[in-house]
């Protein structure tokens, strides 16, 4: 081998290396635990949804609760749950919770005025042009701010959310580890600050409530702003879930969005708060702060890791596996993962690629996840359309060779294979008509 292929080659190690999924994400996409003892088919609960399925999803997914389910002839007795992990927003639900909440927060003028009147102390990661505009739109004149009735301030609170930007274009957010970490996200839950657990949960069942009760296509005015204004669970997930918990599988949600939110939508399909698991705030005196609970190597405080992309690999392992400490960022031996996934989103790559039996994932035009989900290696990824007004086929193939991967620095560059070999472009073929 040449020099040039030599540092080419050397190049590509060390690109997987970054991501922590040399050999360990190999045996992770390859290896599966055995189905469980006295398992048969015909004997456990069958699905009862079938539209809306592409293909033979529906029975390859049958086929895996049939495999590994609790559900037997009796032998199974004393063996642990197989675990079933699935994403929350726009995989079990059309739309996104932690959106409905922040905009009803700011219709109802719940967020608190920043301690201090310093937005830096909301997120360690907001920038300075960014604190500034909040601070110029948002002035402290009490307790909570007053978002309902005062436009500028709700809408410059709204574009640094949801767009990342300030309304004048200026970026809101800086500094944070691309694989673990979006302070979008994170925001959400550093503004719920002040108010306990307890009552993040009512404005999000009060927000809940309105989504689900508005028309499908329902527009909400915030600020001077239009956002989308409902929200609809999936008849197939919620008929998977209940097969699933039926079948005798542990059922855990994992979300970006704050836990309390999480745990009131997820009650519906029957996950209780136990199994619900977002992002958690640091609470003291019976209240949330704007510090953020950490996993694996990061402290409560630090507000580095979430559960996004990599972040939900370790809040699995730590939270339904009991691994802890480095471990838990690790990928875990195939009897220490989920035997099924579903998620929607490059936020859910890693906890898909973990589990050791399917991967469902409803294709919402999402660069590496698509390329990952297409090229599908091991031959266990399910592409579905999204139930509810799914998307059409790409017109161009997924840039899978050159600008599908995000790097921990937010740069882009080629996704790839455990090995280290360049996924080609991928073309979109399980799409809405």
């Amino acid at each position: 081998m040449n020099l040039k292929r030599r540092c080419a080659a050397a190049a590509a190690v060390l690109a997987v290396a970054a991501t922590g999924l040399v050999s360990v994400q190999a045996t992770a996409e390859a290896t599966q635990p055995a189905p469980a003892t006295g398992s048969r088919a015909g004997k456990c609960p069958t699905l009862t949804v079938s539209a809306g399925w592409y293909g033979d999803n529906r029975a390859r997914i049958q086929k895996m609760i049939d495999a590994y389910g609790l559900c037997g002839d009796g032998s199974h007795k004393g063996a642990a749950k197989p675990v079933a992990a699935f994403d929350w927003d726009n995989t079990v639900i059309k739309n996104d919770v932690g959106d409905a909440t922040m905009f009803w927060l700011l219709r109802n003028s719940k967020i608190r005025t920043p301690r201090g009147a310093d937005w830096h102390s909301t997120s360690r990661y907001l920038t300075d042009p960014a604190a500034k505009a909040l601070a110029k739109a948002c002035p402290a004149t009490g307790t909570t701010l007053p978002t309902r009735r005062d436009t500028d301030c709700a809408d410059e609170i709204a574009s640094v959310y949801s767009e990342g930007t300030t309304t004048g274009g200026e970026a809101a957010f800086a500094g944070f580890d691309h694989r673990r970490m979006e302070p979008q996200y994170a925001w959400l839950a550093q503004l719920t600050r002040g108010w306990s657990a307890h009552q993040v949960k009512g404005f999000a069942a009060a927000a809940r409530k309105e989504n689900l009760a508005a028309p499908v296509g329902t527009e909400q005015r915030v600020g001077t702003g239009k956002f989308t204004g409902w929200v609809r669970y999936y008849d197939q997930q919620r008929d998977l879930i209940h097969t699933l918990k039926k079948a005798g599988f542990d059922v855990y949600v994992v979300s970006a969005s704050p836990e309390p939110v999480a745990e009131v939508w997820a009650k519906s399909v029957g996950v209780d708060a136990r199994h619900a698991i977002g992002i958690r705030n640091v609470a003291a005196h019976g209240k949330l702060t704007a510090r953020l609970a950490g996993c694996g190597t990061v402290k409560d405080g630090d507000d580095s890791m979430i559960t996004y992309i990599d972040g939900k690999r370790c809040w699995i392992n730590q939270e339904i596996y009991g691994v802890r400490g480095a471990a838990a960022e690790k990928v875990q031996p195939a009897h220490k993962r989920q035997v099924f996934a579903a998620g929607d989103s490059d936020t859910d790559i890693s906890f898909l690629r973990d589990a050791t039996a399917l991967r469902l994932v409803l294709n919402r035009n999402k660069n590496e996840l698509m390329c990952r989900a297409y090229d599908n290696g091991d031959g266990r990824w399910l592409v579905n359309p999204m139930f509810i007004e799914p998307k059409g086929r790409l017109a161009k193939p997924y840039p899978c060779a050159s600008t599908g991967y995000t790097e921990r620095d937010g740069k882009e560059g080629p996704v790839r294979r455990a090995d280290g070999s360049v996924i080609p472009d991928q073309k979109d073929t399980v799409h809405g008509s």
